[in-house]
């Protein structure tokens, strides 16, 4: 069985609110010692920093048969014609499964749908994983890099 009929991705509520943050939580804290403190919270999310979220941005979340959230991205549009994305994580016990790819084309249909041409994400350099499966997608590197809570954020982007 494949995960498109183990996993369905819908629009998060904020029900989901536990499940995104423990989510996050399990999938960056790997990395923990990579990120500066500040770093790593403004990644993992607080309760007030994700309802802010909910509020700004669209999250989606992939929930598995019994209901529980095994992976979540968030995007939003900066401009006419740009998406961002931010906050992609798969619980670990869920790597190799395909919903970070479900998650991915699921955000990227929905910037589609805002008229958007082109889509844009940041990551850091712990995330050599993250960064393989996003040139795998079609993404590349804009040679943009700015400091956020001291470490240093690298822009990619992708023709929609």
């Amino acid at each position: 069985m494949g995960p498109q009929k183990e996993i369905a991705v819908r629009t998060a509520i904020p029900e989901d609110s536990t499940g995104i943050l423990r989510c996050l939580r399990e999938a960056f804290e790997p990395y923990r010692n990579g990120y500066t403190p500040a770093a790593f919270l403004d990644t993992v999310l607080t309760s007030d920093t994700l309802a802010t979220r909910l509020h700004t941005m669209r999250i989606f979340v992939a929930a598995a048969t019994e209901g529980e959230i095994v992976g979540t991205i968030a995007c939003r549009r900066v401009s006419e014609s740009q998406g961002h994305l931010r906050g992609m994580a798969v619980l670990p016990a869920w790597h190799g499964k395909g919903i970070a790819q479900l998650l991915l084309e699921t955000a990227q249909a929905e910037i589609r749908g805002w008229g958007c041409s082109r889509v844009t994400l940041n990551t850091t350099q712990p995330l050599e994983r993250a960064v393989q499966f996003y040139r795998k997608n079609g993404f590349t590197a804009t040679g943009a890099v700015r400091d956020s809570f001291g470490m240093r954020l690298y822009e990619f982007e992708k023709k929609l």
